[in-house]
C-alpha cells in the first residue's frame, strides 16, 4: 500500500494532469528526515522531505518560452501542404517530400502533447486560442482529431498502466520487435485494438465531449478517405500515397512505440508514482526518441515542456534515486 504523501500526490495528478502548479502545496512538517541507511522502506519524514526537495527543483523547470511549439506547428502544416502542388505540378521530389511529410506527421504529436496539457497557455489566458489551435493544427498529418488526441491522452495519465482504462495499454508487447508489429496490427480492421479500446473508454465516460470526439474522429477520417479517393482517380495515387496515407502510418507506428510501448514496458502492476515509466537509453537518442528516455518526468509533472525534460530529470536524479527509480539506464 503507499504511504499518506504519495496518495496525495496522485490524487493531485490525476485531478489535474495538466496543471504546471501540479498541487505543489505538499504536506510539510517541521520533524528532520531520518537520514537514509539503506533500507527498502522510507520514514515518512524523508518521503516528505524528499519531496520537497523533488517539488522545489521541479517547479524551476516549468514555465518559459513556448513560442517554439506553436511556429513548429504552424509551419509543419504549411509545409506538409504545400508538398501537394510542389510534387504535382512543380516538380519537388517525391522522394524528399515524403521523408519530411513523415517526420512531420511524427513530430506533430510533439507539438499537439504541449496543447494537451496546455502547456502553452491555460484556459482564462489570452493566447488559449493559440494551445487550442496548436493542438487541432497538429494532428492532422496522422488523421487524429485534437478533441479525441487530448482526450485519450489525459485518460492515459488518470489510469496509467490500468490494463482496463489505461488508453494506450494495447500497444502492450513483450519485445521491442512484437511491439513494432503491434503498432501496425492494432489499427487492422476487426482486430480488438487501439480504436476498440478507445470507444470502450467514450462509452464508460457517456459524457458530451466524449461523444463529440467520436464524431470528430469519423468525420475527420471520412474525409481523409474520401480525399484519398478523389487523388487517385484524378492520377494522384502515387503522391496521395507517399504524402499522406504511408507518411500517417508510419508517423502513427512511430508514435506508438517510442511514447507509448518504449517508456511504459512492462506494464504490468506498475500503477504507482515511481514505477509507471521507465528511464531507458534510447539506441536513437534523445531527440530521435522524443524526449521519451526521461518520459517519468512528463509523468510526475505533465506542467514541464519536452524540451526541459531531460534537464529537469538530471536536476532530479539524485532525489529519484533515493526514492528507489532506477536510474541506472542514464
Amino acid at each position: 500500500m503507499s504511504d499518506p504523501v504519495d496518495r496525495t500526490i496522485d490524487r493531485s495528478n490525476r485531478a489535474h494532469p495538466g496543471d504546471a502548479q501540479e498541487a505543489f502545496d505538499i504536506p510539510v512538517t517541521d520533524a528532520p528526515a531520518i537520514p537514509l541507511n539503506g533500507s527498502d522502506e522510507l520514514d515518512q519524514h524523508t518521503r516528505v522531505d524528499l519531496l520537497k526537495q523533488e517539488r522545489g527543483i521541479a517547479k524551476q523547470y516549468h514555465g518559459g518560452p513556448m513560442w517554439m511549439y506553436p511556429a513548429a506547428a504552424f509551419g509543419g502544416i504549411a509545409l506538409w501542404v504545400s508538398f501537394f502542388p510542389l510534387t504535382m505540378f512543380f516538380g519537388f521530389p517525391l522522394a524528399v517530400a515524403f521523408v519530411i511529410s513523415c517526420v512531420l506527421a511524427t513530430g506533430g504529436y510533439v507539438t499537439s502533447h504541449e496543447a494537451m496539457h496546455s502547456n502553452i497557455a491555460r484556459k482564462g489566458d489570452k493566447l488559449r486560442w493559440l494551445n487550442e489551435w496548436t493542438g487541432k493544427v497538429s494532428t492532422i498529418p496522422i488523421v487524429f482529431p485534437f478533441s479525441m488526441a487530448r482526450m485519450m491522452h489525459l485518460e492515459h495519465h488518470y489510469h496509467v498502466n490500468d490494463p482496463d482504462k489505461d488508453s494506450d495499454y494495447t500497444d502492450e508487447a513483450p519485445n521491442w520487435w512484437m511491439a513494432i508489429y503491434k503498432t501496425w496490427y492494432n489499427r487492422q480492421p476487426g482486430v480488438d485494438g487501439s480504436i476498440h479500446h478507445y470507444k470502450r473508454i467514450l462509452a464508460e465516460m457517456g459524457t458530451p465531449e466524449a461523444d463529440k470526439a467520436l464524431k470528430d474522429t469519423l468525420k475527420l477520417q471520412l474525409l481523409f478517405m474520401a480525399v484519398l479517393f478523389t487523388m487517385a482517380w484524378t492520377g494522384f495515387a502515387i503522391e496521395a500515397a507517399l504524402l499522406w496515407w504511408l507518411p500517417r502510418h508510419i508517423g502513427l507506428s512511430y508514435i506508438r512505440f517510442y511514447l507509448s510501448w518504449a517508456p511504459h514496458h512492462p506494464r504490468e502492476g506498475k500503477t504507482g508514482r515511481y514505477d509507471c515509466a521507465n528511464i531507458f537509453k534510447s539506441r536513437l537518442g534523445h531527440v530521435m526518441s522524443m524526449g521519451m528516455q526521461t518520459h517519468l518526468i512528463h509523468h510526475l509533472y505533465p506542467g514541464i515542456p519536452n524540451h526541459k525534460t531531460k534537464d529537469a530529470y538530471f536536476a532530479l536524479k539524485p532525489v529519484l534515486e533515493k526514492r528507489g527509480v532506477d536510474c541506472s539506464a542514464l
